[in-house]
């Protein structure tokens, strides 16, 4: 089977049968089991392939605002944006809303079936939280990336893919001319090329993850830099 083929198979089953039913190969929840990895060069058409599928998604008038893919030099990342009121999480919360959390599995299905390592990130805008002892942005950044990696590892993610949770506050905003618009807070899941030190199809290696971020690994945070 054709990568082209295999993207297509590997996006579309969860999000026409959000049942969990159907039977595609590739699933590891279902089906053969078989996996394939995406190089730099499959993923436009990666994103091509959830773009089309995630239509299909409940709800989905109510999210097409808040979602947005891009292809960088890491990999394709999907960010989950939030509006005025909450979408994915609400306002201040860590624990994701129903439609977070339905997007999230959707999402964990798909991505169960490559290869490909996959980072979380968790933003925040530039209000000052209403601190409850020493919790501000960076905690409540993190605190949205770990539950989000939970569910996604529960719900179809094998164990290991996970490879990073970051936390960044407020320091990797999208409007940086409007600091507290609710776009910034978001949740941002990357599918990376292939894993560090694996020469791609095109002989480059995968990029290093970002700087600056709070990192979590093995449930620890790294301490962010001083500002």
């Amino acid at each position: 089977m054709n990568t082209s083929k295999q993207v297509q198979e590997a996006v579309g089953g969860y999000f026409k049968d959000r049942t969990g039913t159907s039977k595609l190969v590739g699933s590891n929840m279902q089906g053969s089991g078989e996996t394939f990895t995406l190089t730099r060069d499959d993923m436009p058409k990666l994103k091509e392939e959830l773009q089309k599928s995630v239509r299909r998604v409940a709800d989905f008038e109510k999210l097409k605002d808040h979602i947005e893919m891009t292809v960088t030099a890491e990999g394709l990342r999907i960010e989950l944006m939030e509006g005025e009121a909450g979408t994915f999480f609400e306002s201040g919360n860590p624990v994701p809303t129903a439609e977070g959390k339905a997007f999230l599995i959707a999402l964990a299905r798909e991505w169960g079936k490559l290869s490909n390592k996959v980072s979380i990130e968790g933003h925040t805008d530039a209000k000052p939280f209403a601190k409850v002892g020493n919790y501000g942005n960076w905690e409540l950044a993190a605190d949205r990336a770990k539950p989000a990696r939970r569910l996604m590892q529960d719900n179809g993610m094998v164990p290991g893919q996970v490879v990073q949770i970051r936390g960044y506050a407020d320091q990797q905003l999208r409007k940086k001319d409007s600091p507290e618009d609710p776009s910034n807070r978001r949740i941002t899941v990357i599918v990376q090329y292939k894993p560090k030190g694996d020469a791609g199809a095109d002989g480059e290696k995968a990029s290093e993850p970002p700087k600056d971020a709070e990192a979590l690994k093995g449930g620890e945070a790294a301490k962010p830099a001083e500002h």
